[in-house]
């Protein structure tokens, strides 16, 4: 697999506004998938984010819930079982890695399962502290 999608990649893909909005969207446009793919909760990530954004920019459910059919279309859609996810803790607490940094872990894990080249992501200092196997692999689009 060559991309994995962060959430704060693909927010910006729906939102013209957004200040990465060009940059992302050229990256998922390129994105199939073949090449390209994100985790099951980064599907969350971008439906919170929508339907909480404020003002008029707030998008419903059903609104939200397009946006995650086009995800999917073009994204392999990563999970994490249980074995999966205390490998992933146990490595991020043995790093000091605390708080909510975690699910960038958890993230970073389904990158790492998959062996994808490149992690793309805005949140690169989040993904930076989860060492250097994950490091070599940060880019932003």
């Amino acid at each position: 697999m060559k991309w994995f999608f962060d959430s704060s990649v693909l927010v910006p893909v729906f939102h013209r506004d957004h200040i990465h909005h060009e940059a992302s969207l050229k990256a998922f446009e390129a994105a199939d998938k073949k090449n390209a793919c994100c985790a099951a909760h980064s599907l969350a990530e971008v439906y919170s984010t929508m339907t909480r954004l404020p003002g008029k920019r707030r998008l419903s459910g059903d609104q939200a819930l397009l946006f995650l059919e086009e995800i999917n279309q073009r994204c392999t859609t990563i999970t994490l079982d249980a074995d999966d996810y205390v490998s992933a803790i146990e490595t991020a607490a043995a790093m000091g890695i605390v708080g909510g940094t975690i699910y960038d872990a958890l993230l970073a894990h389904c990158a790492l399962k998959v062996n994808v080249e490149t992690i793309l992501t805005w949140n690169v200092e989040d993904f930076r502290r989860l060492g250097p196997e994950i490091l070599r692999r940060i880019k932003t689009p």
